[in-house]
């Protein structure tokens, strides 16, 4: 019994790794279909917290400082990962509401204004990022050789946080729709690609140039960049649950704000 229920779970386990368009998760027994929602998205909210982790542990041959800069612009940006959480769970909301409707075109519809909001978002902490980058490492209470290190690092992330908001956003859109697999995979991919980039850029290793703790912010915005246009890509053109049309991405502002009144509880949670 114990035997049979142990391959059972693996052979569950591996569906949910596996992915299947094909599933009714509206049908069958509800602990099974929990799991086989859940088991992707933890695995991909696991890896979301990785980047941080592997860009300190690759500057911390820079010294002190480069440490200190990486953990004070991610105090910071922290709170534009409560804003995208907070945001993509009112994407997640909308599309799961007209999946569950059997409304294939309301969904494309809503994930086109889900990219809206994440164009707004972007355009808003990039410009602040970059224009008080320094200002932003002072109030944090860096030291004068920390803000000399890292304000290139800072005004880097903050300046291409579109790859932070629109890989949370577009992997919203897919737990939504049911497709929670593709999330996983792109953050797995964004991950990959930071583990191998980062070491090459920040110490010059073959034909890579010599960044520094700066080649940790362009390796982790490659990988996450490189993590939503495949999630962007699926959404497009792959044959998941919910096609995005080019027609369904005209600006709907009463959609976007009703996003974002859905929104708003998600994001002062997590704040």
């Amino acid at each position: 019994m114990t035997t049979e229920k142990s391959e059972s779970g693996w052979q569950l386990f591996k569906q949910a790794i596996a992915g299947d368009t094909e599933i009714n998760y509206t049908e069958g027994s509800i602990a099974r279909v929990t799991l086989l929602l859940a088991i992707p998205m933890i695995l991909e909210m696991a890896m979301e917290s990785v980047f941080a982790v592997v860009d300190i542990f690759f500057v911390s041959g820079l010294g002190t400082a480069a440490v200190a800069t990486v953990g004070l612009t991610e105090a910071v940006i922290t709170l534009l990962y409560a804003i995208a959480i907070g945001l993509s769970m009112g994407a997640t909301a909308m599309v799961a509401r007209r999946i569950g409707e059997k409304d294939p075109e309301a969904a494309s519809i809503a994930a086109g204004q889900v990219i809206w909001l994440g164009v707004f978002v972007s355009v808003m902490v990039g410009l602040l990022g970059l224009v008080f980058a320094r200002e932003i490492l002072m109030l944090m209470g860096a030291e004068e050789s920390v803000i000399e290190t890292g304000v290139g690092y800072t005004r880097l992330m903050f300046g291409a946080c579109f790859s932070i908001v629109f890989l949370f956003l577009i992997n919203a859109i897919f737990r939504g729709a049911g497709d929670a697999t593709i999330a996983m995979k792109a953050l797995w991919l964004a991950n990959g690609i930071n583990i191998v980039l980062d070491p090459c850029l920040i110490y010059g290793v073959g034909p890579f140039p010599e960044l520094g703790v700066t080649g940790a912010a362009v390796a982790t915005n490659i990988g996450r960049t490189i993590g939503a246009l495949y999630g962007l890509y699926h959404l497009v053109g792959g044959k998941g649950r919910l096609q995005l049309h080019t027609k369904d991405m005209g600006l709907r502002m009463s959609i976007v704000w009703s996003l974002v009144r859905i929104s708003v509880g998600g994001v002062a949670q997590f704040l």
